[in-house]
């Protein structure tokens, strides 16, 4: 049976050198099914290494968040419209984002309802396009201060090409930074302010503010522009089941897409599709360098392949649903070794157990 492993003490390595590189508390993201290291599991870990905030973007998620948080703060990280969605924010207790005026009547409504007043942070959009009040838009932002229902306790923003792009980040972090001044001198409080993902603290300088929100970094694979120190974690693994010897000009998998050249000894792994195999590259976004990195490969041809014992060995034959044909010829490799390949935990099926070691 297929599971996907994290080794904790290298995670709980990468929580610590974060702590030290951001200077400010830490929101834990754990949206995505925890970045794919599953929510609960991951949200533990991360609680238990001192991380007291935590965001999701799903209202779904709460009740699993719930189950292994006690005091601690969490931020929705969607300014919805959708009463019903409102609602589970409110009554749990969670922080509302309010990201256009709609969004806080709807929220301010609810709470009211509810007899609650729900804590807030502003969304303020400097870029990305999606949540948030433009900042031409700042006196619409000012009135939602006057909710009697809402306690605005934080501000954020959410930088757009902190992968590549530190200009245009920091060039953000100013209109954020002015529309902020704007609210105080409006005579409000915004309360903690936060900007910075995992891409901006690891790629961009003076982006920390009060706090940082961060996910990504946490598994060791975001992408930055230097290395970073961090262990990349998480690999699909699953024992050999099988193996077979088969002669030359054999087909081995569907269509018969490959033809074997010798005498072949084949391991089948019961790793497919349906984990999460071979469906995608392991990238988080498009850039010159994975451009070329995927023509060298095709130049190369370069072969998928799974590691076994410690030595990679290539994919013959298409990757099925369940099942992975490996070309181990001339070893000594045998039923119940553990196969393992390395692929994004974002890619991986949420039904797939996840292990922690």
């Amino acid at each position: 049976m297929s599971r996907y492993v994290i080794e904790k003490e290298k995670l709980i390595e990468n929580i610590e050198l974060l702590k030290e590189k951001a200077g400010v508390p830490i929101i834990g993201v754990v949206k995505g099914n925890g970045y794919g290291f599953g929510i609960k599991e991951f949200t533990a870990v991360l609680k238990e290494n001192g991380i007291k905030t935590f965001a999701v973007t799903e209202v779904s998620d709460i009740p699993e968040l719930k189950e292994v948080l006690e005091d601690e703060d969490i931020l929705v990280m969607r300014s919805t419209c959708v009463e019903e969605e409102a609602k589970i924010i409110a009554e749990n207790g969670c922080i509302a984002t309010i990201g256009s005026l709609e969004a806080c009547r709807v929220m301010n409504e609810v709470s009211a309802k509810l007899g609650v007043k729900t804590k807030c942070h502003l969304k303020i959009d400097t870029g990305m396009g999606r949540y948030g009040f433009m900042t031409s838009e700042v006196d619409k932002a000012i009135e939602c201060y006057k909710a009697e229902n809402l306690e605005f306790t934080g501000a954020y923003t959410h930088f757009s090409s902190a992968f590549t792009n530190v200009a245009l980040t920091k060039a953000q972090l100013v209109l954020f930074k002015d529309t902020v001044e704007q609210i105080k001198k409006a005579g409000y409080e915004v309360g903690t302010l936060h900007c910075a993902n995992s891409p901006a603290l690891l790629n961009a300088g003076g982006v920390s503010l009060d706090s940082v929100r961060l996910g990504s970094a946490f598994t060791g694979r975001v992408i930055t522009q230097s290395k970073t120190g961090l262990n990349r974690l998480g690999r699909l693994e699953a024992e050999i089941v099988d193996i077979k010897t088969v002669p030359a000009g054999y087909s081995v998998g569907y269509n018969g897409s490959f033809k074997t050249k010798r005498e072949t000894k084949i391991a089948i792994v019961p790793i497919g599709h349906y984990d999460g195999f071979g469906l995608a590259k392991d990238k988080e976004a498009i850039t010159i360098r994975s451009i070329l990195s995927v023509i060298k490969q095709f130049l190369l041809k370069k072969r998928i392949c799974v590691n076994i014992n410690g030595k990679d060995h290539p994919v013959i034959g298409d990757i099925g649903l369940s099942h992975t044909a490996v070309d181990i010829t001339g070893t000594d490799i045998k039923c119940g070794d553990i196969a393992s390949v390395d692929i994004s935990p974002l890619m991986v099926n949420p039904r797939i157990e996840r292990v922690y070691r």
